[in-house]
């Protein structure tokens, strides 16, 4: 347990300002009577120190204490005393430090309307103060108590806004991070989908096969288990990528070599995982290819997959062409199956709707993912039934002309 956190080290933290103000006020009331009492006045320029001034000191100075919980309150308080001890005519400078601390608490701690009213009280109190100055320094002493005023108030006054635009700067900062987990949280909510949800599917299609030939054709059923392994080995390195990237430093074990990035250029094989699903897949490449961002590569490899995924859950007995196609400045992806054995429950969304930013309604988690992954590079997907029949995913993600530089 740190010492910090120790419950008694905690209430002597919390007291520590109780206990400054109260040192304040005691010190203060003691050099201002001091004051008092040893200050010469051989010209008989102040009335004489008697119990009435003491008190009236007592009653400038004490009231600070609760300065804080009624800066108002005691800021009137003070100036009805301190006026009261310059009528009375004693030595007026002990008094001034007081309702100066008065004013400066009520500039830090209320609006400037309120402030700045009290100020305008607090000065015309200490200008009735300045009669009882010595000859010759009036002026002087208008001068100054003016600027004290001044002083006191534009100093609390931007202690005051320093106070807000830190906590408004808190706010933000909070809510910046409180987004920055939101996003975070919706991007492994992504990843884990598009991960789960496609090997499973293999996984699943190629364990109802397995146990269908097991006894009647074994080496089917062998090519099926290898399937299986081979996806659930996928799925463990994809999810061991998310935790290297989850880890708080942010890097991997010296001795584990970092796992394979998804991108297009792992098409062949997740054309071949889904092809030992069941589902027939042709892969076309047209335009010259060129190496993509990282972040619109592995887009446009989850559009991909997916696609296909719906394919083996959806519309098993399908034959799916995939058409890449690279553009000078976006690359553009085709998935689109024959509709062969499709289920009722195969589309995600309305045939022919659009499926981007702005659509008035989502469906499936799968378009959804889609719609959120080509968003974030300004790209767009549809989704619907294909003119020739089945049913076709479409992406298109702009490329920085910078990114198209190097060619593969």
């Amino acid at each position: 347990m740190q010492v910090s956190a120790h419950p008694a080290v905690v209430r002597l933290h919390a007291g520590l300002p109780a206990v400054g103000e109260i040192v304040y006020a005691l010190g203060s009331l003691w050099i201002s009577t001091t004051m008092l009492r040893n200050w010469p006045d051989p010209n008989g320029y102040w009335r004489d120190t008697d119990a009435r001034a003491y008190a009236l000191l007592a009653a400038i100075y004490l009231p600070l204490v609760l300065r804080r919980r009624f800066p108002v309150a005691v800021l009137i308080s003070t100036a009805l005393c301190t006026g009261c001890y310059f009528t009375l005519g004693y030595y007026h400078a002990v008094a001034v430090c007081g309702l100066a601390l008065a004013l400066y608490t009520v500039a830090s701690l209320r609006e400037r309307r309120v402030s700045a009213r009290c100020a305008v009280g607090a000065l015309l109190v200490l200008l009735w103060g300045t009669r009882l100055a010595e000859p010759g320094i009036g002026p002087l002493s208008v001068g100054f108590v003016t600027v004290t005023t001044i002083v006191c108030w534009v100093t609390g006054d931007g202690a005051r806004r320093l106070r807000e635009l830190t906590r408004q700067l808190r706010r933000e900062q909070e809510e910046k991070a409180r987004r920055a987990v939101m996003e975070e949280r919706i991007q492994i909510a992504r990843e884990l989908h598009d991960v789960i949800a496609h090997h499973v599917s293999v996984i699943s299609v190629q364990t109802g096969l397995a146990g269908y030939v097991f006894a009647s054709d074994p080496p089917t059923a062998r090519r099926a288990l290898d399937t299986i392994g081979d996806s659930a080995h996928e799925a463990l390195a994809e999810m061991r990528r998310m935790l290297l990237v989850l880890r708080e430093d942010g890097l991997a074990p010296a001795e584990q070599e970092p796992p394979r990035v998804s991108g297009l250029g792992r098409l062949d094989e997740l054309a071949k995982r889904v092809a030992e699903a069941g589902v027939p897949v042709d892969v076309r490449i047209t335009g010259t290819a060129y190496a993509l961002p990282p972040g619109i590569d592995l887009c446009a490899y989850r559009v991909v997959q997916e696609a296909l995924t719906n394919v083996i859950k959806h519309a098993p007995a399908a034959h799916t062409t995939v058409h890449v196609h690279y553009a000078q400045d976006e690359v553009s992806v085709r998935v689109r199956d024959d509709g062969s054995c499709r289920t009722d429950a195969r589309t995600d969304a309305r045939p022919g709707v659009r499926v981007s930013a702005a659509a008035p309604r989502s469906a499936g988690q799968g378009l959804i993912g889609m719609r959120e992954r080509a968003t974030i590079y300004h790209g767009t997907v549809t989704a619907g039934p294909a003119p020739e029949g089945g049913f076709e995913v479409r992406l298109r993600v702009p490329v920085p002309r910078a990114a198209t530089g190097a060619t593969t």
